[in-house]
């Protein structure tokens, strides 16, 4: 995996998706969730993933993160074909999640949460390591900084403050690792008008970065805000798959809603 990972950048540069799915299925007992599937993540592109609940929005990306393993198709990393993804191995291909309920540590201070896994250390001796919270706090503001944030008290524990400034740290610390694709869940599902401005600004950010991007929402306001492509899906299959800006909100429901057959790709 780690030639994966060295190898990003320079697929990215010749166009190469940096996810493809080719008629990915998924079986549950009986149940089909995942009905050949054939799907691609650009580098820096902001990609919506909709569709009704039981779609399988959640099976595809639980197969892009490592959860869940195809049974039928090809998983393609860059140029390379995976056989199976793990949660690790997708961290070290820079694949990062960003859940609904966020999982940050409330008895943690900002910096803490944001460096998380990856702080800087004075001493290491074995598993012992002596944390340099300096240094953390410098790592955690530049990281902030890129994203736009601004949250001037890195020490403050993160169980103070808002949903959106919440969001906005869990997204940096994704960010952190993500150097391919960073998947989020419903970021905007509890946020209030401005907390939910502000994050689809983070996320703008974010694609500005390189960083592909799938944001699996319900609220087509945001995503037509925010999405470069957008991708229905209905009862497992592909519904409709174009750039936000060549198709309307009436037109999508109808495809989400089976009223509407799928594009020819």
């Amino acid at each position: 995996m780690q030639s994966i990972s060295a190898s990003a950048e320079a697929n990215s540069a010749k166009g190469i998706p940096i996810v493809r799915c080719e008629g990915i299925s998924k079986f549950f007992g009986g149940v089909k969730a995942l009905d050949s599937v054939s799907v691609s993540f650009k580098a820096g592109e902001i990609t919506a993933l909709v569709g009704d609940n039981g779609a399988g929005k959640s099976t595809l990306v639980k197969i892009i993160s490592g959860l869940h393993k195809h049974d039928e198709g090809k998983l393609w990393l860059g140029d390379t074909l995976v056989d199976h993804l793990t949660p690790r191995k997708a961290r070290v291909a820079g694949i990062e999640t960003v859940h609904q309920n966020l999982l940050l540590c409330d008895n943690l201070d900002i910096a803490a949460n944001v460096v998380l896994g990856e702080e800087p250390t004075r001493f290491r001796f074995g598993p012992l390591k002596i944390i340099d919270h300096h240094a953390s706090r410098e790592k955690a503001r530049a990281q902030l900084d890129r994203l736009g944030t601004s949250l001037p008290d890195l020490s403050r524990p993160v169980e103070r403050l808002s949903g959106g400034q919440r969001q906005a740290i869990a997204i940096a610390r994704a960010i952190m690792k993500a150097h391919r694709l960073v998947i989020l869940d419903e970021p905007t599902a509890a946020l209030g008008l401005r907390q939910t401005e502000a994050t689809l600004e983070v996320i703008r950010r974010v694609a500005q970065t390189g960083v592909g991007v799938i944001l699996i929402s319900h609220n087509l306001d945001n995503v037509f805000a925010v999405a470069d492509r957008i991708v229905a899906l209905r009862q497992g299959r592909i519904a409709w798959d174009v750039t936000a800006a060549e198709t309307k909100r009436e037109t999508l429901v109808a495809a989400m809603t089976g009223l509407l057959a799928a594009p020819a790709l």
